[in-house]
């Protein structure tokens, strides 16, 4: 392909990246994707009143919102890879919504877990929590999780300061961990473990882009330290 084609190409492409991004700041993408995070609880909500959630609705509840957890964690999560890769700037004003709405499902699926699944009784809750693993991951990630929603504000970033903030906000790939784990150990016991190999491979690749650009960023300081060997002392 000549050369002028491909820059050509290129050239269209960050033109259209030019675009999305000017589309990403207007003011309709955030009331959007509000409504758009919220649809499917609406809609559990509305098939568990019109009785659509099969036979055992408790479950299908408990299991759809945790499923809805793992997918905003990934939606979340995938907003920085894409900013740097595609040059979208725009998409980190969204990632705080998206944040929030990860956590928002987690505390739905702790309900659903606590009242159709233990009748809201705490005695009951603490001691299965303690016996089941699973049980014990997930609801450590939810603790992780409370802070960052906790501290997603501008004047939590401003007390904090940007560099503890930052520091404190990298919990969310512990709970990224966690939460696979979680998810393996719930399937474990119908050895149903497909859902979980593609969580799994959408949640190491996104905090493995971050890994690779962690190092790729420390070996460029560390290049850039060191003198050149012509000017290195003898």
């Amino acid at each position: 392909m000549p050369a002028w084609t491909s820059r050509n190409i290129t050239d269209n492409l960050r033109l259209e990246m030019a675009h999305v991004n000017s589309w990403l700041l207007g003011r309709v993408v955030k009331p959007l994707l509000f409504l758009l995070c919220l649809l499917p609880a609406f809609l559990l909500v509305y098939g568990a009143a019109t009785d659509q959630l099969g036979a055992n609705p408790a479950e299908a509840l408990i299991r759809s919102t945790g499923d809805w957890t793992l997918r905003m964690l990934c939606v979340a999560l995938a907003v920085t890879p894409l900013r740097v890769l595609l040059r979208l700037s725009a998409l980190a004003r969204l990632r705080r919504m998206l944040g929030l709405y990860v956590y928002f499902y987690v505390v739905l699926h702790l309900l659903c877990y606590a009242w159709l699944d233990m009748g809201l009784d705490p005695s009951d809750i603490a001691s299965d929590i303690a016996k089941r693993p699973f049980i014990l991951v997930g609801f450590t990630a939810f603790v992780l999780l409370t802070p960052l929603a906790a501290t997603s504000w501008n004047r939590a970033i401003r007390a904090l300061g940007a560099a503890r903030w930052q520091l404190l906000h990298r919990l969310v790939y512990a709970v990224a961990v966690l939460a696979v784990l979680h998810f393996f150990w719930m399937r474990a016991g119908k050895n149903n473990f497909a859902e979980v190999q593609v969580y799994a491979g959408i949640l190491g690749t996104l905090l493995g882009w971050r890994l690779w650009r962690a190092v790729s960023a420390q070996r460029s300081r560390a290049a850039v330290g060191q003198p050149r060997i012509d000017q290195a002392p003898r």
